[in-house]
């Protein structure tokens, strides 16, 4: 077998938004348990501090749960948040398969606003294909929907 075979290709789904919202209202959607809860799904056990774990409760699939398992990597307020998001298990194919990614928020000022960019990485190809088809016109769907509730905060 040569070295080709031994690596994964990955692919990344990243989202570019700018809202009319300082990053500290944008920050605050971001990381408040109820508000993530309103535009993705309600975390359980969620705390924007580096190491905590929390999860997240989707649709089951196969021998998968739907339990979506996270740890907080990085958090600098109001610039960058990251967390682990695994989920799956390994004797699913397509959705329910396993994923062992990384979400990642970046905050930027600009005039008017924030831009604000989700990377979410680490999908594996072809294996999380279903995934990253999915999750990558649900992102595109999801992050729109945090200016609404950031527009409620101001």
């Amino acid at each position: 077998m040569n070295d080709a075979a031994l690596k994964s290709d990955t692919q990344d789904i990243v989202v570019d938004e700018v809202f009319p919202h300082a990053p500290e209202t944008i920050w605050e959607t971001l990381t408040t348990g109820e508000l993530i809860g309103r535009w993705l799904m309600t975390p359980k056990g969620f705390e924007p501090v580096k190491g905590k774990h929390f999860t997240f409760q989707t649709r089951p699939a196969g021998a998968w749960d739907g339990t979506i398992h996270c740890q907080v990597l990085e958090v600098i307020p109001n610039e960058r948040f990251v967390y682990v998001w695994k989920g799956g298990h390994e004797g699913n194919i397509g959705y329910g398969s396993c994923l062992d990614t990384v979400v990642t928020w970046i905050l930027t000022r600009v005039e008017n606003g924030t831009r604000l960019r989700l990377v979410h990485s680490g999908f594996v190809t072809p294996k999380n294909d279903s995934a990253f088809k999915t999750m990558g016109e649900g992102w595109k769907k999801v992050v729109p929907s945090i200016g609404a509730i950031a527009d409620e905060q101001d």
